[in-house]
Order: structure tokens, then sequence, then C-alpha cells
């Protein structure tokens, strides 16, 4: 894509400089991954000040990054050489060619991809295969390889010193499979290569298609199927089986009636997973590296409930590894980040809420509660946030409604909690923060065992009680069209610019 900086011929650094210029039109929208060598500091400066955009339909596909095109196609980039000792991520920036582990481990949590893009190889590539490969051996790495074993990719990309497309090949069948998961692994030869090696290739697919049913002709099993299968036999399971489709119930205690257990949705049918090729996109309004945000979906409130706002105000804060609880994501590091950046996102959206009605009377004035399900027979763990007028906060009337309605369906006493980090330090539990408004949050937390049924509308069904919203007490009765979720997606979104971290990273 850019000459070698350090070797840039007077042609290139001028066709550089018209492309930043907008001299050197791009005609169709097109996206470019890191390779293992560095880019030109211009281009970083243009990058880094326009939001990963370096011109009109040219786009920087990020050193570590999921991203879903206008199309559906979802493309998973891992780009740098892999870094065997650098342990402090901060110490790498956005457009380092470097990449460690811990990238690795964030993007296994997107667990599909239909293009994944990385710079090395992954280890055993060409075992069982007959392809030809005249270049030298590649850099291949184990991390890359179990990536793509996770994400079983319909296509994936490298870079070599020569062209070599293995034959396709065919991953492991899962339990609840209903097809054969197929990938093509090509490498591409570098840009007008003197043996003329092919240094571009074109290719089309349905991002809607299924898996065929049977092996396809031609293809092998996969060289990394045996690294995955090791690594899956060694994670204990995300998830307990479940009494009643999520409906209700703490997930380990009694069943309800005569339904028959049955095992937890896949990511693929999560409905908060990003490899869900249903999700509901028009929703998200915000991705970061370990979790992302979305408007509701039939939001307990309206566009009158707090019309100052001037967007909708019911958000969930969602991680990306698909885990029933903090507490289940395994690898420590990422249950770290996750936290984290789930507790910035809290912050952002409690930024916006005060900024908008710092000017408004006492009376009309925000704070928020966030309140969140834990529990190791659940789904996919979140938190659900939503403004509430501060004097209601004041007057501990939002802490008096939740104790209260705890009280009338005769669950276990609330708890006041010290904790605000990591809610897997307490347990399976409903948790509630409340927040007035300055930096002072009050923590709530009901325990929950198998003794009783709660109801996981709970926290809702409080919330539409104290704001006179009843009958949008349940989300099934709040229906909208995906334009109207998509109007209130973009208003947030415009509303939230500023103060979305992820735009300025």
């Amino acid at each position: 894509m850019f000459a070698d900086p350090d070797q840039t011929p007077p042609e290139a650094q001028e066709q550089l400089s018209q492309l930043l210029e907008g001299k050197l039109k791009v005609p169709l929208p097109s996206y470019f991954a890191l390779g293992r060598r560095s880019l030109p500091a211009a281009v970083i400066e243009k990058l880094a000040a326009n939001a990963g955009e370096l011109c009109e339909n040219l786009y920087f596909l990020g050193r570590r990054t999921t991203v879903k095109t206008s199309e559906g196609i979802k493309i998973v980039a891992l780009g740098g050489a892999h870094a065997v000792v650098t342990t402090d991520k901060e110490s790498i920036t956005e457009f380092e060619a470097t990449h460690t582990e811990r990238d690795v481990s964030v993007l296994r949590g997107a667990n599909t991809a239909d293009i994944l893009i990385t710079s090395e190889w992954p280890s055993d590539i060409r075992v069982g295969s007959k392809a030809q490969y005249v270049g030298e051996d590649q850099v291949s790495q184990q991390g890359v390889a179990d990536l793509c074993s996770t994400l079983k990719p319909r296509y994936h990309f490298s870079a070599s010193d020569a062209f070599f497309e293995r034959e396709p090949f065919f991953h492991a069948q899962e339990e609840d499979s209903s097809g054969y998961q197929v990938t093509r692994f090509i490498s591409m030869a570098p840009y007008g290569n003197q043996d003329k090696q092919k240094w571009i290739y074109a290719f089309s697919f349905d991002p809607n298609s299924v898996p065929p049913a049977s092996i396809p002709s031609g293809t092998t099993a996969s060289p990394l199927s045996i690294t995955a299968k090791k690594r899956k036999a060694q994670e204990p399971p995300a998830f307990s089986r479940y009494a009643d489709g999520g409906g209700s119930g703490t997930g380990g205690g009694r069943s309800r009636g005569n339904k028959r257990a049955r095992a937890p949705p896949t990511p693929r049918e999560c409905f908060f997973c990003l490899s869900n090729p249903n999700i509901a996109t028009q929703l998200i309004t915000s991705i970061g590296d370990s979790a992302y945000l979305t408007t509701a979906k039939g939001p307990l409130s309206t566009p009158t409930t707090f019309p100052e706002l001037g967007f909708p105000s019911h958000m969930l804060i969602i991680p990306l590894e698909h885990a029933p609880t903090l507490h289940a994501i395994q690898d420590a590091d990422a249950k770290r980040d996750t936290v984290a950046e789930m507790h910035r996102y809290k912050g952002a959206l409690q930024t916006l809420v005060a900024a908008r009605t710092a000017e408004s009377a006492e009376s009309d004035k925000l704070g928020a509660v966030t309140w969140e399900v834990s529990r190791a027979g659940g789904i996919h763990v979140h938190w659900q946030f939503m403004p509430v007028r501060r004097n209601l906060i004041e007057s501990g009337l939002v802490e008096a409604a939740f104790k209260v309605e705890a009280e009338n369906e005769q669950y276990p006493l609330f708890e006041v909690s010290g904790v605000s980090t990591d809610v897997a330090t307490e347990g399976e539990c409903f948790r509630v923060v409340i927040w007035s408004g300055d930096t002072e949050e009050k923590v709530l937390v009901l325990p929950l065992d198998s003794s009783f049924r709660f109801d996981l509308q709970f926290g809702r069904r409080v919330l539409a009680k104290l704001l006179g919203l009843e009958a949008r007490s349940h989300w099934q009765d709040c229906g909208q069209s995906e334009a109207e979720e998509a109007a209130e997606a973009e208003a947030f979104k415009a509303a939230f610019k500023a103060y979305d971290f992820t735009l300025a990273e």
C-alpha cells in the first residue's frame, strides 16, 4: 500500500502526497491492513487526526480490529509481527507494527469472521497441503492458528514474498453445527514482484449463505484443528445448563413446570454476540476493544421521558466476549480489560447525561442507575443504564424502590457493597449502582441462589414503577421498527460523539 519509509523513491513520495491531499481519488470503499513494517509518519498523522480515514473511500483497519461493512461482511484484522517479550500494552500504539498474545485473545472474542487478515501465517498451515510455494519460509504463529480455528473465516489472507494458495480446509464440526465451515488461506506476493507472482485476488461470496452440509470436494482437514481441540478441551464450559430458556430463575435452581433443560445459545445464536449473523446492528452505537454500547431493544424510556436529552436514554453496555458472568471470562487480562472498559462506558454515559442537564432546574437534573444480573446459568452478561431524576436519588426514593420491591417479592435483603469494579467478587447476584450526579456511587447487591426464582425483569420493573412507565415494564411490549431503532441510535451517537473514547483512539 505504501513504500518503505526508509527507502521511499521520489515518485512514491509524490503519490503519497497527492493521496493525502485528496488529489488521487479512490473510487470505491477500500480498506488496508497493517503489515510488518511501520506506516509512513505522514500517514499515521492523518489517520490519528481523522479517525482512521486516510482520504475519501480509504480506511485503515487498525492494528487489531473487528469491522462489519455495510454489506454485512465481518472483517477481523491482526497486524504486525508477534512480540514475545512485550507485556505493557500501553507501549504499543494503534499504528505500531506489533501485536501480542493479548491482542490475539481479544480478537478471539469476535467468535466468527468472514475475512481474517493477518501479517503472519498460522502455524502448520502447509501441513497436509500439496500446493506449491517457492518463497522463503514465513514466520508463523500458534496464536494466529488459534485465531483462525476460533473464527473459522471463509477467507484468511496474509502476505509473503511469493504467492501461496492452500487447498481449502474444513473445520471440525461443533455439536450444534448444521454444516462444515470451510476456510481458504491465501498469501499474496508483493506488488510488482519480479517473478510476476500473483499480488491481487478477486473473490465473491454471500455473507448470508449457510455452511455446506457435506465436505466439499477438494478440501482437506484443517491443519490447525488438533491445536484448537486441545485448547478447547482445556477450557471449562462457559455455561451450566439452564432450566427455562432464560426467561427467569437463577439458572442453578429448580426447573419450572415440566420444561426440559436444553443447551444455552452459542455465540452465533446469542442476541448480544457480534458473531450472530442476525444481530440488530442498527442498535449498536460504539464498539471498543473489549466491550460495546447499544441502545436497548424495546427501551423502557420514550423520547418524552427525558426530552432535554434529545436521544434514547436506555442503554446497554455489553462485553465482546460471550460469557454468562464477568467472572466466567477465563483470561485474567481479558477480564480486567473488559471490566475497565465497561466502567469507562458507564462513566462516559454519566458524564453525558449530567452535562446535558447541567443548566436545567434542580428538579430536572439527572443522575443514573446501572443494573446487572450476574448468574452462572445466564447467557451473556451485560449492564443496563438508565438516567433518573437526581431528586429521586437524593431523596432516597430510588434505593427504597428496589428494597421495597424485593421485599414484596420475598427476595433476600439488599446489601450495601463497597465493590464497584468487579461484581465477580460478589458471587451470583443482582447488582444496582445508583449515581446521584456527582462522583459518588452507591452499590446495592441482592444475592441470588437456588432457594427462590428471580425475575430477570426485576430492575426494569422497579424503574418502570418509579418513572410512571408501568406499561413498558417488558421490552416485548415496546416494539419499534428498524427505521425507528436506527434513527434513535443515530441521535444518540451524535450526542455521544464528544464522549466516545473509541473515536479518540
